[in-house]
């Protein structure tokens, strides 16, 4: 592309993901991708090819895209291209999506475009690349399994193996022989070698699940393992060399599990090479109508029902909320309203736990003093408009505002219409 941001050429991969059937060169990037008027940055969104030419060096973002499929999470890198006299006068703009995550409500993946969210995919998208160890610090019910899940289906493993184990939910015992395998008669019940997780890991990922509940002992092995990349047997003598890389998870503070000699420090800094703090659901209230709408999609066929929608008044009660359990207690909500709903749209009387709880009035500025007030407006009409399929007249009559109103406020919050 130029400096204009006209597209002067592009691949086959690009025309079929965002304009199939269409010619793109000629057209602006933004209204390809985007469907934009105006540039990302003038429609909230971050643009690279303003930090690109200020630095002059390439520049990578993540931006929601437009395309057949719906709104998709895309990795952008954006490379200055000189002419003969060093001057900037062209970009290459290179595209990936990230399969595990989607923008719009969607039946598979993580779903969200909170600026919280974005940040963290953002984050997914880069450590992905790599080959370290990651550590997943968040909340019970923030999609830590999802991340992890993203972390290694967007890395050069996705080919191989990713395991799962929960550290909580096994005996000390036990879990020994569920990482690294036993040999036959190694204890009572062994009657046959078992592999353990880590060599069925092998060239792929593990993913330790609340790997703050191990035992000391527990722990003593897991950092051995981690600086060696080999283990034995329970029972066994054999040495086994391994690669697997590892993303741990808890919600606990393992530095004060450390104060309290609970955790090993030094496993803490093996495990914690890089860092991702999974935002609770109450720090991103704008993906709260996708997430639900998802939800809805879900346990409507799982329940043979068929829904539309919520109410406006349901939609503000699950925004009011504060979710201590996070997307999970939002899934349970859900899934109950859906059970006991009497008409095709969810309503509050649906929700009882939601229901019984006092309204809170709505401050002009913040929502629970996080959120500002126009953001919970907009993801509202969002959901309203995704889930009529764009229909201004049943999305107005779903909020309970005129047409007219309807149009002001998307031109307001630029909303594509």
């Amino acid at each position: 592309m130029d400096l204009d941001y006209r597209i002067l050429a592009a691949n086959k991969a690009y025309r079929d993901a965002y304009a199939p059937n269409e010619s793109v060169v000629g057209r602006r990037c933004h209204e390809v991708s985007h469907h934009f008027a105006q540039p990302c940055d003038e429609a909230g969104e971050s643009c690279p090819r303003r930090t690109a030419l200020a630095s002059q060096r390439t520049e990578r973002v993540l931006h929601i895209h437009h395309t057949p499929r719906g709104d998709e999470h895309v990795q952008v890198e954006l490379n200055p291209v000189r002419d003969g006299s060093g001057e900037v006068k062209y970009f290459v703009e290179r595209m990936q999506s990230l399969p595990t995550a989607r923008a719009a409500a969607s039946s598979e993946g993580l779903t969200g475009r909170a600026p919280r969210f974005r940040q963290m995919l953002q984050l997914v998208g880069r450590v992905a690349a790599t080959e370290t160890s990651v550590l997943l610090l968040g909340e019970t019910g923030t999609g830590k399994e999802m991340i992890a899940g993203a972390i290694h289906f967007n890395s050069p493993r996705k080919e191989a193996p990713f395991v799962k184990i929960n550290c909580a939910a096994i005996t000390e015992t036990l879990l020994e022989s569920e990482l690294f395998g036993h040999e036959k008669g190694a204890f009572t019940g062994a009657y046959k070698r078992k592999e353990g997780r880590f060599l069925q890991a092998h060239r792929g990922s593990l993913f330790l699940d609340e790997v703050s509940e191990m035992s000391p002992a527990m722990q003593v092995k897991l950092l051995r393992v981690l600086q060696e990349r080999e283990f034995i047997r329970v029972g066994g003598e054999e040495l086994i060399r391994v690669d697997v890389r590892v993303i741990a998870a808890t919600n606990k503070d393992l530095l004060h599990e450390i104060e309290t000699g609970r955790f090993r420090e030094d496993l803490y800094y093996r495990l914690n090479v890089v860092t991702l703090v999974l935002p609770p659901l109450r720090r991103r209230r704008e993906d709260i109508p996708l997430l639900a709408q998802h939800f809805l999609r879900v346990f409507s066929e799982k329940n043979r029902k068929k829904m539309k929608g919520f109410t406006p008044q349901a939609m503000d009660r699950l925004l009011k909320h504060e979710w201590p359990g996070n997307v999970r207690e939002l899934m349970n909500a859900v899934e109950r309203g859906v059970v006991l709903a009497r008409t095709d749209y969810l309503d509050t009387a649906d929700l009882p736990l939601l229901a019984q709880e006092a309204a809170t009035p709505l401050s002009k500025e913040t929502l629970s003093g996080d959120l500002p007030l126009d953001e919970v407006e907009k993801a509202t009409i969002l959901n309203a408009m995704e889930i009529t399929g764009g229909n201004k007249s049943e999305a107005a009559r779903r909020l309970g505002i005129t047409r007219k109103t309807l149009h002001t406020k998307l031109k307001k919050y630029s909303v594509p219409s």
